[in-house]
């Protein structure tokens, strides 16, 4: 069994290091090396939606709301807080629990509250 270190976390950059550096601090948590491999790779996740979502940004007859892409990364940074808020200190657990992602996403629901749009 793997001992717990803590790591620092930036989801701006997509950043985790066990080395406070600048502003890659945003979020601490206590993981193992195997849970910062889960992350990275939703981090990964993240940052191939990301691009994607860019790259349909400029088509101008398809609207974002009804775009996979833009579902699939809103989807892969609710995992990846769900991850950090799981292995976060008391205060990177209370950030995220105030911003609302803590619960998984519920369909007609924004951020916990109801979607003005559905």
């Amino acid at each position: 069994m793997s001992d717990k270190k803590p790591f620092y976390v930036n989801l701006g950059s997509r950043e985790i290091s066990q080395l406070r550096d600048g502003n890659n601090d945003v979020f601490k948590i206590e993981a193992t090396e195997e849970d910062m491999f889960r992350l990275r790779q939703v981090l990964n996740e993240v940052f191939d939606s990301d691009e994607r979502s860019f790259w349909r940004a400029h088509v101008p007859y398809r609207h974002y709301s009804q775009d996979m892409d833009n579902d699939e990364y809103d989807s892969n940074m609710r995992k990846a807080y769900q991850m950090i808020y799981e292995f976060g200190d008391e205060e990177t657990r209370k950030f995220i629990k105030g911003i609302g992602m803590t619960n998984d996403e519920q369909e007609g629901t924004v951020y916990g509250e109801e979607d003005p749009l559905a």
